[in-house]
């Protein structure tokens, strides 16, 4: 019953049923996305994002097979990363983990102060993209505010054109 959970300042979304801060909910999130129509099996699950175009998954059986564990669809490669862990260890990750770890060269001096004006429904975009091999160096890429369901679209057509979707 919680609308949703903003972890480092926003920097990381984990979906629930909305709220004015965050008003995508988990089901209607997916819908169109990874199921059709509720009750339909589903090959992954969108739990959560971050605020530079990153995406959490619960696996259904379509991304490998360890069902019930999460990957991260990461912004720098287009790839779904397995993480090793449940959704209960997500959490706790969210709350207890090394975050600065886990985003290294993914965060700018500042971020702590553009994160507080970024909505939980939007991201950060750059220019070259992050997985590119002009985008890596994040401190020199140019950065515009966009929806997080645009950044999932494209994402996806980016990997559709370069061959990774099937």
């Amino acid at each position: 019953m919680t609308g949703g959970i903003l972890v480092d300042n926003g920097w990381i979304r984990i979906l629930g049923s909305g709220n004015s801060k965050l008003t995508r909910t988990l089901p209607d999130w997916n819908k169109g996305k990874t199921i059709a129509d509720f009750g339909e099996q589903t090959p992954y699950l969108l739990v959560a994002d971050d605020a530079i175009g990153g995406f959490f998954l619960l696996n259904g059986g379509g991304i490998g097979t360890d069902m019930g564990k999460i990957y991260y669809f990461s912004p720098e490669s287009l790839e779904y990363e397995p993480l090793d862990l449940s959704y209960s260890d997500f959490l706790n990750f969210c709350f207890n983990g090394n975050l600065d770890k886990f985003y290294d060269g993914l965060r700018w001096k500042d971020w702590t102060k553009d994160i507080l004006t970024l909505s939980g429904d939007s991201v950060f975009s750059f220019y070259p993209y992050l997985w590119t091999k002009e985008g890596k160096d994040i401190t020199k890429d140019s950065r515009k505010t966009i929806t997080v369901d645009e950044q999932y679209l494209s994402s996806i057509g980016f990997r559709k054109q370069l061959g990774l979707e099937k």
